[in-house]
């Protein structure tokens, strides 16, 4: 599939060559323009392929020479070159694999992180800050910025919900396939007996829309002020700083009490609520795509359950993968790469078979 692709592209990318060659085959300057964008967007692609298909014809050659050569020093020669051969050939593969695929991924410049406390109560909230604590260090050991946008704090201390700007052109392809059901099962802090509980909560990846997107009209907003409250509803503000915006046509809600100024709060809820709505209507849209496709590819829906932090063994477990690692405190502590990484591999690998 990955070859048909590529042959593809690269007919298109001589294509344009040609008709960038004869003037007269562009009827004006914005046509010539657009070409030359999208000449320059392929080049790279197509140079990569174009050295791939040459180290394959070398390989081929090279292999034939080891079946055929008589003299065991010049057939040791060709066997060595072979193996060099193959793991650049690999080496290649990789690189126009990940390349086709950042090819038609969209640039996101913001991510928004949304932590949700979900079933269990009060375990459910602490584990939801025990989340945030893991994605926050993961930040600090990529660099990213990172802007707290809202926050809703339980009676303990936990979260009930937490949503965080973070600021990195490859936040998003690293954490998207965060998405989902994270479940628990430990002892609670509250937990008398010993007894383990199971509790979940809900992660969601949103990439944050450009302005031109779309717009929302004010007329579809309804938007409350109250004052901002703090654990147990003790108030932090003696002003109407906190922020609600009610999306009236979808009935997404969104709230912000973070910022003390009122018109920060309501610019923040405002982010949110721009990346609520997109993926909204990704979804609708997903609804649309064949039912195969879904299978192959799996919906990415935020209801399925994806990972389970077993407490007692220690244990991490993705279960779209099904890979298991025995090192959670290293987990916690922000080193996710050992979960990342087999994530983005397999979700590519099943993204281009269906293309």
């Amino acid at each position: 599939m990955i070859v048909e692709k590529l042959e593809e592209l690269e007919k298109r990318f001589e294509g344009i060559e040609a008709n960038m060659a004869r003037p007269e085959a562009v009827s004006h300057m914005e046509e010539y323009k657009k070409l030359a964008r999208e000449h320059a967007e392929l080049r790279e692609l197509v140079l990569s392929f174009r050295e791939w298909k040459r180290v394959r014809a070398e390989l081929e050659k090279t292999r034939e020479m080891v079946l055929q050569e008589t003299d065991e020093e010049m057939k040791g020669l060709a066997r060595e070159e072979a193996g060099l051969l193959e793991r650049e050939d690999e080496r290649l593969e990789a690189v126009l694999k990940g390349k086709l695929l950042s090819k038609d991924e969209p640039q996101v410049k913001n991510t928004f992180l949304e932590i949700r406390a979900g079933t269990g109560g009060e375990e459910a909230a602490l584990f939801a800050r025990d989340l945030f604590a893991m994605y926050m260090k993961y930040a600090e050991k990529m660099r990213w910025k990172t802007e707290l946008l809202a926050m809703s704090v339980s009676d303990l201390g936990g979260l009930k919900e937490v949503v965080v700007a973070i600021e990195a052109p490859d936040a998003f392809q690293r954490l998207k396939y965060e998405s989902g059901v994270h479940r628990v099962q430990r002892v609670p802090e509250t937990e008398s007996q010993g007894r383990i509980h199971t509790s979940t909560v809900t992660v969601a990846v949103l990439p944050e829309p450009e302005e031109l997107e779309f717009t929302i009209s004010p007329e579809d907003l309804r938007i409350d002020v109250y004052r901002s409250s703090g654990p147990g509803g003790q108030h932090v503000n003696t002003t109407d700083s906190a922020v609600r915006i009610t999306h009236i046509p979808s009935g997404l809600v969104v709230t912000c009490q973070d910022e003390k100024s009122q018109h920060k709060n309501k610019a923040k809820a405002l982010r949110v609520l721009r990346a609520r709505l997109k993926e909204r209507m990704e979804e609708e849209k997903e609804q649309e795509v064949s039912e195969e496709r879904r299978k192959q590819v799996g919906t990415g829906d935020r209801s399925e359950r994806i990972r389970t932090y077993n407490f007692p063994q220690g244990r991490v477990t993705d279960h779209r993968v099904g890979l298991t690692l025995y090192k959670l405190e290293d987990v916690l502590a922000g080193n996710l790469d050992a979960l990342l990484d087999p994530l983005v591999a397999h979700f590519q690998a099943e993204s281009l078979k269906v293309r």
